[in-house]
């Protein structure tokens, strides 16, 4: 099994690692604040604030890791086509990396922002993986 889905593995691989770097980088601007309480980030602050973005954007991507990674391991289970769940996963671990660095980049308060079109994408790809595993279950 390993083998058949190394490609979706890698993605996944690397959607785990870009989760973990988020909280490193979030971590670390939070701490270089001149004042700070380790694990609460002031609420006067918004998007002009990159400990704001970078906290968000670590939260956005914890809020759609276990909806994406379950049933992205059922799939491998039930034998969907390790082509088609490569690529839905692929497109979700790149849609999360891209909506990382325009968090990043961007500070807009305005919605949508460009980074709303790579949330919308993984969010289209988890929908997808539903499907897809949903009719591997069927059978």
């Amino acid at each position: 099994m390993f083998l058949t889905y190394s490609i979706s593995l890698w993605g996944l691989w690397l959607v785990g690692l870009t989760v973990v770097l988020q909280g490193i980088i979030a971590a670390v601007a939070h701490r270089r604040q001149s004042r700070y309480v380790p694990g609460k980030v002031d609420d006067n602050l918004s998007h002009d604030s990159f400990v704001f973005r970078s906290h968000r954007t670590f939260q956005n991507s914890l809020e759609n890791l276990t909806p994406f990674l379950i049933p992205a391991l059922l799939a491998m289970f039930v034998g969907v086509d390790p082509t088609t769940l490569s690529i839905i996963v692929w497109i979700f671990a790149l849609s999360r990396l891209l909506h990382m660095c325009l968090y990043y980049a961007i500070a807009t308060e305005k919605n949508p922002s460009p980074r709303s079109y790579f949330y919308g994408i993984g969010l289209l790809a988890t929908l997808s993986l539903y499907i897809v595993t949903a009719l591997g279950l069927l059978g």
